[in-house]
């Protein structure tokens, strides 16, 4: 079978909306050349690193990948991608280059070169995430190891977003919690909350490949007793009181449904705001304070940020 790969020249300020574009579009997976890998300290004890090749990266900005059947509807794919691209200029995002490339590949060179850039990564106190296809032993007792198929959806869960949304998590979440996952995508956010003890997690998702790809990791992870998924709408028509919400999505969006988070939500419940580039923390955080919330903690990382609130009791 023949696979088109379609390359995007941007910026790190883009790789989540574009990323999210491209999986809409059927895309099963992105692939992320950032040259700032290059300059980064790696530390192999969780995995092995391969050695990077300097002129697979752009000189400045990202290279955003990923890979699309060669069918009649290419040329229309194509063209939806770069539509919704640009509309994120509406946003105020920074495109940079905005350059989009099509080149063909074999599905024998898909299939294998793309897991190159896949290895064992420990992201926190606690937890590893650990692609399915590699071996990997517990360095510690307490060590949580999430396993992922980074080919079906949202990558590795090793984006600077989730990230520091699984930290935050960590940090929050306390045996026997109630978790609501808004925009759950891969799931990997809905499994760390079960297994760092809450009893029930619910993971929401509007897209049906998004659902589809979450209730696979999350038995693939063994934690269905805990998690259940299903299609919705933010949180349209949910019921609370929970402990937690968290919610990994784009600022833009978080903004139009903090009243209803400080609906769901326990007194003192704790809401985490992740996937909010830099230039819109302040309006992410205005928009909490007028809800109610309390600012307990904004981390960041890279160009990313994300905002733990409480509710008021």
């Amino acid at each position: 079978m023949k696979w088109s790969e379609i390359c995007i020249h941007t910026t790190s300020e883009a790789i989540e909306p574009i990323s999210n574009i491209l999986h809409e579009a059927g895309a099963s997976g992105v692939v992320i050349e950032d040259p700032d890998g290059l300059l980064q300290e790696r530390d192999t004890t969780f995995g092995e690193i391969y050695q990077l090749n300097s002129n697979d990266y752009p000189e400045e900005g990202v290279y955003i990948k990923a890979y699309l059947p060669v069918n009649s509807f290419l040329g229309e794919t194509v063209e939806g991608i770069k539509e919704a691209i640009n509309n994120l200029l509406v946003y105020d995002f920074d495109l940079g280059a905005n350059k989009v490339t099509i080149s063909e590949v074999n599905e024998e060179e898909w299939a294998t070169a793309w897991k190159k850039y896949y290895n064992p990564v420990k992201i926190s106190e606690r937890f590893t995430i650990v692609p399915t296809w590699e071996t990997y032993e517990p360095v510690n007792t307490d060590e949580l190891i999430i396993e992922l198929d980074p080919g079906m959806a949202f990558g590795t869960g090793t984006h600077p977003t989730t990230v520091m949304s699984l930290q935050a998590l960590e940090r929050n979440v306390k045996e026997g919690d109630t978790v609501i996952d808004v925009g759950t995508g891969s799931g990997v956010l809905s499994i760390g909350a079960a297994m760092l003890g809450a009893k029930e997690v619910k993971a929401l998702d509007l897209d049906e490949v998004a659902v589809n790809s979450a209730r696979l990791n999350v038995k693939l992870n063994k934690v269905q007793n805990v998690v259940s998924v299903s299609q919705n709408n933010l949180l349209n028509n949910v019921e609370g009181p929970v402990d937690v919400i968290v919610a990994n999505i784009l600022a833009e969006i978080i903004v139009r449904f903090t009243n209803d988070a400080a609906r769901v939500l326990k007194p003192g419940g704790i809401f985490i705001t992740s996937g909010i580039i830099s230039a819109k923390k302040d309006e992410v955080k205005n928009a909490l304070v007028k809800e109610g919330f309390i600012i307990k903690e904004v981390t960041v990382m890279e160009d990313w940020v994300a905002i733990t609130a409480q509710k008021n009791e």
